[in-house]
């Protein structure tokens, strides 16, 4: 077991609990999709999840050790946030960013040095996005940033990754790099991977586990084939949907059609 979350709970002062009493536990080569509608918290439940927020009950661990009670360094090393893409108010090219990856092993004012930038060109080829070394990350489109998100996040080996709507914005050829990617980080490479996404098919398709978060503050959790049914996706977003499941190439491919809004009761309106 690599992560665990007991009774979470979180809410910004002054206002409902928007989190209540999570419990699970991520293993290692384990991917964990985090679903849920918008203002449900999944972003918040990423961040409570590694300490970048505090629960204001219960506790996460992470090989069983109070995260809040982890240095700082010790704990980046074996976690990776990628949070949502965004444009940046600096150029900086595609290695440069990934070589800022390194940075909770550097000192205060220490500089990265050769070995580092050896680090950084190494993992881009290992994902196949060398090209994208001398490129200017803010000419660069969805797909190729959120790649280099990607080995900026995997230059130091984690053991847990957090990735945070990594295929939003992307058109399918991106989507499914990055997919394909994160599928092999976790069940080659046995890295734990969680990533929120607004893609109940996405998730289907590569995910190992599934947490639907619903926005009233409940939760289900389990694994991704029982958790992504019509009957708990209806209820979570208030949409009727269809699972359909077809053959294609030896391999069973399931999607997640929406067809109508529902009331919260779970009829169509």
């Amino acid at each position: 077991m690599i992560l665990e979350v007991q009774n979470g709970s979180f809410g910004y002062p002054g206002q409902q609990k928007i989190l209540k009493n999570m419990n699970f536990k991520l293993n290692k080569g384990r991917i964990l999709a985090v679903l849920g509608p918008n203002g449900a918290g999944k972003t918040t439940l990423l961040k409570c999840m590694v300490g970048l927020l505090d629960w204001v009950e219960g506790k996460s661990f992470l090989y069983g050790e109070d995260i809040k009670k982890i240095n700082a360094r010790k704990l980046w090393s074996k976690v990776s946030y990628i949070p949502q893409s965004h444009a940046f108010a600096f150029s900086i090219t595609g290695l440069e960013m990934v070589v800022l990856g390194r940075s909770a092993h550097l000192g205060v004012f220490e500089q990265p040095g050769i070995r580092d930038i050896q680090m950084a060109e190494e993992v881009m080829k290992r994902i196949g996005i060398e090209r994208l070394a001398g490129k200017d990350c803010n000419h660069m489109s969805g797909g190729e940033l959120q790649m280099v998100l990607i080995a900026k996040a995997l230059i130091n080996s984690p053991d847990l990754i957090i990735l945070d709507e990594p295929e939003t914005g992307l058109d399918f050829h991106n989507q499914i790099l990055v997919l394909d990617l994160i599928e092999r980080m976790a069940h080659e490479e046995g890295i734990c991977a969680v990533m929120n996404t607004h893609y109940p098919t996405n998730a289907i398709s590569v995910s190992d586990e599934t947490l639907m978060l619903s926005s009233t503050g409940e939760y289900v959790f389990g694994q991704t084939k029982e958790i992504l049914n019509e009957e708990n996706i209806s209820k979570a977003f208030h949409v009727k949907v269809a699972v359909n499941e077809f053959s294609y190439d030896n391999r069973i491919v399931k999607s997640i059609v929406p067809i109508s809004i529902t009331d919260h009761k779970g009829g169509r309106l």
